[in-house]
């Protein structure tokens, strides 16, 4: 078995979409980064990554490469899930958790947690998305930025 933990962090902006572990969460602002700033994916991909010792999302998908802006990170989680199964791993479970002071998600997570067993091939069982905030304290808490957790086990 292998551990890993990944962590990232985007600004919120207005003119962009708010794509949370790949479903799309209707909100004012969006998060703002090179590809659809899906910070749960992008943690959740490093997380992976770290996992099997093949680097991180930045070393994969770097942000000065134009064939990756605005790209759904759900299509940069095939390429990690085609690197990881390349090394013979397979995902035991993953868990994320989400920090943002707003929207509220609540509603939104049985359908993250149906988009990402999809996605990483495993019965929704092995998935577990949670949000909670920062009452109010820090980037999150001052709704500047919304950050995410992941940790997940492969399998041999």
């Amino acid at each position: 078995m292998r551990i890993g933990h990944g962590y990232d962090v985007h600004r919120l902006t207005a003119g962009r979409k708010l794509v949370l572990c790949g479903v799309e969460i209707p909100y004012t602002l969006g998060l703002d980064g090179h590809s659809d700033a899906d910070v749960a994916l992008h943690a959740l991909m490093d997380a992976l990554l770290g996992a099997a010792a093949l680097g991180d999302i930045g070393k994969l998908f770097p942000d000065s490469d134009p064939k990756y802006k605005g790209i759904s990170s759900l299509l940069l989680l095939e390429q990690v899930l085609q690197a990881i199964r390349a090394e013979n791993l397979r995902v035991g479970n993953a868990d994320l958790t989400i920090i943002a002071q707003k929207p509220k998600l609540a509603p939104f997570i049985p359908q993250m947690v149906k988009t990402l067993a999809d996605a990483l091939g495993i019965p929704e069982n092995r998935v577990n998305v949670k949000a909670t905030t920062e009452e109010h304290l820090g980037f999150s808490g001052r709704e500047e930025g919304i950050a995410a957790h992941a940790v997940c086990l492969l399998e041999e």
